[in-house]
């Protein structure tokens, strides 16, 4: 019997909703139901790509009148929590799009809520499943490089972020909240570690026709001594590579063109390797759910881990603001 799933938030940006909707039309043990989005439109286009679903303009119809069991939601960052805890106080799983919200505060209250009801609440944090990053884990993991203990990370370029909702502080969180909230999560799986505290560098130096910042960094210094270093930014002309990480016996340089360079000391001897990233399947995401709900398995995403990289963004920009590293209050 198939978990009966709905979809809120159908956008035409990046088209986030129809991409979760074929996914759960094509996932064996789901059955796409329902779709939910508040422009007339949207809900023609989604109609047109899903004949058989019900829509709804409001979410709140959708949980009145249809027996979905399982909602994801896909809207503004500013919208996760409040939606997520109305459809958890409805008895529904909740699987929200990254960013998990924008507050810790709300994260705690989804966490809270969802143990409250007992209903299932996972983040689609689906680039763990990049086979860029599943190439860097494995490499890692098995101890090719040594023990890690640096490790630097880059995004963006130098171009004006766009007039829309991804660019407004209020709404979007900030400039950490889109490709920021992946690499965290990258970050702290590379480095599954307690973190004594981060530092946070924000500029809004040319972009001030939006409200999000140009330039952010956190730096994460894990109890270990190990260092981790994000920048993101529209105002970094001279780009780096997406990932430089140093171990105590090699390292591994990734500059975004479908292979690893992969260096190792042996014999006292430098050797380099390329590797191919491995295959990308976010597919596995809702596998994962739907083994999850009927058979009891492990979550791919657990909620306190996707609360984690919104509490390190909210620390960078604390310590942005008062200059001094901030330790973390929950672990």
């Amino acid at each position: 019997m198939s978990i009966k799933c709905g979809v809120v938030g159908y956008g035409p940006a990046f088209n986030m909703g129809r991409f979760h909707a074929d996914i759960i039309s094509k996932t064996p043990g789901l059955q796409l139901k329902a779709i939910v989005d508040i422009n007339p439109e949207r809900l023609r286009v989604a109609k047109k790509d899903f004949p058989w679903v019900e829509t709804y303009s409001n979410i709140d119809d959708m949980l009145d009148k249809s027996d979905v069991e399982c909602v994801t939601i896909v809207t503004p960052h500013n919208t996760h929590a409040p939606l997520a805890i109305k459809a958890l106080k409805a008895g529904r799983h909740v699987i929200v799009e990254k960013p998990m919200c924008i507050t810790v505060d709300e994260a705690d209250q989804m966490i809270n809520e969802a143990k409250k009801s007992g209903m299932m609440l996972t983040v689609f944090h689906n680039r763990r499943l990049d086979g860029s990053f599943l190439s860097i884990k494995k490499i890692v993991d098995g101890g090719l490089i040594g023990k890690v203990f640096h490790i630097e990370a880059f995004g963006g370029g130098y171009g004006h972020p766009g007039y829309w909702w991804r660019s407004d502080k209020k709404v979007s969180g900030g400039a950490f909240y889109d490709w920021g909230a992946h690499f965290i999560d990258w970050i702290l799986n590379i480095v599954p570690e307690r973190i004594k505290g981060v530092y946070g560098h924000f500029y809004k130096l040319v972009w001030n026709d939006v409200t999000n910042e140009d330039h952010v960094e956190a730096t994460i210094i894990f109890e270990s001594g190990v260092k981790a270093n994000l920048q993101l930014s529209n105002i970094a002309i001279v780009k780096k590579p997406r990932w430089r990480i140093l171990g105590t016996n090699g390292g591994i340089l990734d500059e975004g063109d479908g292979k690893l360079k992969v260096y190792r000391h042996i014999d006292g001897l430098n050797y380099v390797t390329e590797v191919k990233y491995n295959e990308t399947n976010w597919a596995k995401f809702y596998v994962n759910i739907v083994e999850h709900l009927v058979n009891g398995k492990e979550l791919l995403v657990k909620p306190e881990e996707a609360r984690k990289v919104i509490e390190v963004i909210e620390a960078a920009e604390k310590s942005s603001k008062n200059g001094e590293l901030v330790k973390l209050k929950y672990e």
